[in-house]
């Protein structure tokens, strides 16, 4: 594997590199002072005249891979593209390619009818709306997406929908039109994996109830945020059903190997910003007679920030390469490896940035504290450490045996071994 990036993605890396310099960066201030000062929870200006921006110069909708409505670029293209926008956490929205919308307009590129595409997929590609995904559970595990309860019933030409959901990302902006809700068609059904359904419901639709928003380690995430919503007797038409009951969990991994593998692309370039600022620091500042970076333990911090950086990278690489060569499916071994590297690799990385910034560092000044807490959710978000760990673990095994000797062995029969 080489690799070399192909001379579209160079030319677009310095046309988005020069638009951080000019209009992201310089702006970072700008971007929260407009969050504080009136309604949290409406658009930034900021955000909406980047937008127009962005648009005519070309870098918009870049992530959608093999597709008529992006900008055609492979995962392994699109992954340096990603890491330039995630250096500034609100950044990717300019670009219309922040989460959770660029997962949901790739499963209604993938799934959705044309009625569906013309309805939802046609303004989020626009920008002109956004969309929440509706998944996890407060009463249930929801690492084992098996638990999810909430209720899809089917009755005459429509759907009922009924049930609790929590950590809805983006559901408290008032652009968020379109909810994609994994719920259960057929509970009863033997196989799990096959009970689920996912739905589309429009955000004005009666008995849709925003309970409140969800603050991550104090952050509210204003005017993203994460809410509790809950659905109660939601009536939707029957056509709003995508691919067809018994399809959620097919539809899930399909969404969720991209959502995974830009979520790591952007943590990466969260860290390589962070290492920027912990090298400038300790540069500046001086402690018993010398500069802190000529503290040996900083030099290490240094070091290992770097090496740990660029194995994420590689890794991350690796997974965009396997993507795009044997698909998805092919490369979940490597999809699962990245979203528990990166978000660990971020979290080190960001604390000792934290402990080279002293008191300075949990500030708000120096935006460290909110990139710790981005980073660490992610170690939750799209399946915790655990349930990447163990699907490694699984997939690592069956090189030695057949996967169905793996489920057996460790579900406590032993069966056969080789």
């Amino acid at each position: 594997m080489i690799f070399e990036y192909s001379q579209k993605t160079l030319d677009l890396m310095q046309r988005l590199n020069a638009f951080m310099d000019a209009h992201i960066y310089p702006n970072e201030r700008r971007f929260f002072e407009e969050v504080a000062a009136g309604d949290r929870w409406q658009p930034t200006r900021l955000i909406e005249e980047l937008k127009d921006k962005a648009r005519a110069a070309g870098l918009w909708n870049l992530f959608l891979p093999d597709s008529e409505y992006g900008a055609g670029l492979t995962n392994l293209e699109y992954a340096p593209l990603c890491e330039i926008m995630g250096r500034v956490i609100w950044a990717p929205e300019v670009f219309n390619c922040s989460a959770p919308d660029t997962g949901n307009m790739e499963v209604l590129v993938r799934y959705g009818t044309p009625e569906q595409k013309e309805r939802w997929l046609k303004p989020l590609l626009e920008g002109r709306i956004r969309s929440a995904f509706a998944m996890t559970e407060p009463d249930v595990a929801s690492s084992d997406a098996t638990n999810i309860a909430c209720s899809i019933r089917r009755e005459g030409d429509e759907y009922v929908i009924n049930g609790r959901k929590w950590w809805i990302s983006g559901a408290n902006d008032p652009r968020c039109q379109l909810f994609i809700v994994m719920g259960k068609t057929d509970p009863n059904h033997p196989d799990r994996h096959k009970q689920q359904s996912m739905i589309l419901v429009p955000r004005d639709t009666p008995g849709v109830n925003i309970l409140r928003h969800l603050p991550v380690f104090g952050y509210d995430d204003a005017p993203h945020g994460h809410a509790e919503i809950v659905f109660d007797h939601v009536r939707v038409p029957a056509s709003n059903i995508l691919l067809g009951e018994g399809r959620g969990f097919e539809i899930a991994q399909g969404r969720l190997g991209p959502g995974r593998i830009h979520h790591c692309m952007r943590l990466i370039g969260l860290a390589e910003r962070t290492l920027e600022k912990m090298c400038k620091r300790a540069l500046a500042r001086v402690a018993f007679g010398k500069p802190v970076a000529a503290q040996t333990v900083t030099l290490e911090r240094i070091a290992e920030s770097r090496i740990l950086i660029d194995s994420a990278r590689l890794l991350t690489l690796k997974a965009a390469h396997m993507m795009d060569t044997v698909g998805n499916k092919a490369a979940a071994k490597e999809i699962a490896m990245i979203k528990v590297a990166a978000p660990n690799m971020a979290c080190q990385v960001i604390d000792w940035a934290i402990q080279a910034h002293g008191g300075g560092g949990v500030t708000d000044d120096f935006g460290l504290a909110y990139a710790y807490a981005q980073a660490r959710t992610l170690r939750l978000a799209d399946g915790p450490d655990e349930v990447h760990r163990n699907a490694i673990g699984k997939l690592e095994l069956a090189r030695y045996v057949s996967k169905e000797a793996v489920q057996a062995y460790l579900s406590g029969s032993r069966g056969t071994r080789t």
